[in-house]
């Protein structure tokens, strides 16, 4: 049994643009005792299923200004809040938390929620993990919208990661207020600690500690040679529509790091240029959303 720690319920009370109603799963194989969180909004008898995955250090609230814009559009959201984070449960050790833990549980909760003609949305280790599920389950997905992120090759370096895993790294109690203060211009402060409302304390954050830790930095790190497989899977095997909308002020997974994606993924098409989105691109989501929801011909009627 994985000892883990939950977030009180009235954590959640009150944050700004966020009213979803919680859904919970108990039974996921491999996460027996363990209780993670999803969203789930629009429509549940709709064909289209948008999942909604975040990366570090937040949490589904990340989604909380697209997902309405997809749900108008008669689209079904499920955003799912990754162990360790969120309204999920948070296993105390660091150690639990592995790129296999993760991947493993995402790829579980689709086989349980049975979704098909899924669009992945994804960006920062939402699609460091999410752009190795259709490798495994090509059937289930059919388009994708991407936003800064990449596919570990172990080969990550440069003074932009090295900062961001300092700035993970300065304080026990991982400083996310700051965080996304740093990397979210425009946010106010009260959606800032609503990042932090899935922590009352620093024994809650071990997911977050962790997660800079296993960005591969050689080709011998765990989740590389899976990650590796995605590469003829975006490259040669893939046949859904793509959009990619860019954080241009991210100096760890912006441009530069977004034009090699593009050139990976089949058929991408020009990204949308945010010149004023920084690395949490979704906090810019209005404007990621209708543009994205054009491309893919599914705008509200």
């Amino acid at each position: 049994m994985i000892q883990a720690l939950r977030t009180p319920d009235d954590r959640f009370d009150g944050l700004p643009g966020y009213s979803f109603t919680p859904h919970y799963l108990e039974t996921i194989p491999g996460y027996e005792g363990l209780r993670g969180h999803y969203v789930d909004e629009g429509p549940s008898d709709s064909e289209e299923i948008f999942l909604c995955l975040h990366g570090e250090p937040s949490w589904s609230y990340l989604y909380r200004k697209m997902i309405p814009m997809f749900t108008a559009a008669g689209i079904r959201c499920i955003a799912p809040d990754l162990l360790g984070f969120g309204r999920s449960d948070k296993p105390v050790k660091e150690e639990v938390y592995t790129f296999d833990f993760h991947r493993n549980y995402l790829l579980n909760l689709i086989r349980t929620l049975d979704l098909t003609n899924i669009t992945l949305v994804c960006q920062d280790w939402g699609g460091v993990l999410g752009l190795t599920l259709p490798q495994d389950m090509p059937e289930r997905f059919s388009r994708l919208l991407i936003m800064n992120t990449g596919i570990m090759t172990g080969e990550v370096s440069g003074e932009a990661f090295d900062a961001w895993k300092a700035e993970i790294d300065s304080d026990h109690n991982v400083p996310i207020f700051e965080i996304m203060k740093r990397h979210a211009p425009g946010i106010s402060d009260e959606e800032a600690m609503a990042y932090e409302a899935p922590f009352p304390s620093a024994e809650y954050k071990a997911g977050a500690r962790v997660f800079p830790h296993l960005v591969a930095t050689r080709p011998d790190f765990p989740g590389v040679d899976t990650s590796l497989k995605a590469i003829p899977f975006w490259s040669e095997q893939w046949e859904g529509e793509s959009f990619m909308a860019v954080g241009m002020k991210d100096e760890m997974l912006g441009p530069s790091v977004m034009v090699h994606m593009q050139a990976l993924i089949k058929g991408c098409p020009e990204p949308l240029e945010l010149p004023e989105a920084d690395h949490f691109v979704q906090e810019q989501g209005e404007i990621v959303a209708e543009k994205a929801l054009e491309h893919f011909g599914l705008c509200p009627v």
